[in-house]
């Protein structure tokens, strides 16, 4: 059996940070990636002049569902064995539930739960039998791990995430394929900041390795960049 996964990359949201360094991680082990930016220079473009045979940038803003239909039919005709989607935003650390706008509150839901299950289902049918859909969660979408609070909304939003990739693998059935939920750990990032525990290289191989590691193993697993169960 495969311990690798075959066939190209898809992953939505590369345009920076941990999406732009998994783009770097694939091509490295000689894969061909098509990764999606919302628009504008980005270092996703400094990437793909690097090496254009390997790396096709499409634009994509998730939270517009006219736009995913959109990269749908340009993509029409292809398959790939990993739909990764990667996008997503944060808030204030301090802002509690009660506190934040409820405008906030919609952008970063929408963004971080609903958007991701829009890609899934709008982009599934190009992933081919057995392949793998991909989604970057976070640890701090667990709920049996809250016990310090803090990102209230982030983690809320993380949380719901997960509740609906649950129920996608419920209703899609359990042997079709991996679907894997990763925690890539505090990561110094635009989004995770400066006083992160990890530096992107510290994250992003383990990421590869572990969703490599789940390519015979069909159903959900929700895991850390170090292979390691999350508990929900």
């Amino acid at each position: 059996m495969s311990t690798t996964i075959v066939g190209d990359v898809l992953i939505v949201g590369a345009s920076r940070g941990l999406g732009a360094a998994l783009v770097e991680q694939w091509v490295s082990a000689g894969r061909h990636v098509v990764a999606t930016s919302r628009g504008g220079h980005t270092p996703l473009d400094d990437i793909a002049a690097t090496d254009p045979g390997s790396v096709e940038v499409e634009h994509v803003d998730v939270t517009d569902v006219d736009q995913i239909a959109a990269l749908r039919r340009r993509l029409d005709g292809r398959s790939f064995g990993l739909l990764f989607v990667n996008a997503g935003v944060t808030d204030e650390a301090d802002a509690t539930v009660p506190e934040i706008s409820t405008d906030e509150f919609v952008r970063l839901m929408v963004t971080n739960a609903l958007s991701p299950l829009r890609v899934i289902d709008a982009l599934e049918d190009l992933v081919v039998p057995g392949g793998m859909i991909g989604v970057m969660s976070s640890g701090q979408g667990s709920v049996a791990n809250n016990t310090r609070g803090g990102h209230e909304v982030y983690r809320g939003s993380k949380a719901a995430l997960n509740t609906f990739v649950r129920s996608y693998v419920a209703r899609r059935g359990e042997d079709r394929g991996p679907v894997v939920l990763m925690a890539p750990g505090w990561v110094r990032t635009g989004l995770g900041g400066p006083g992160a525990r990890l530096t992107i290289e510290d994250s992003v191989p383990g990421v590869v390795a572990t969703l490599d590691s789940l390519v015979d193993r069909p159903g959900l697993h929700y895991v850390d960049y170090q292979g390691r169960t999350v508990p929900w």
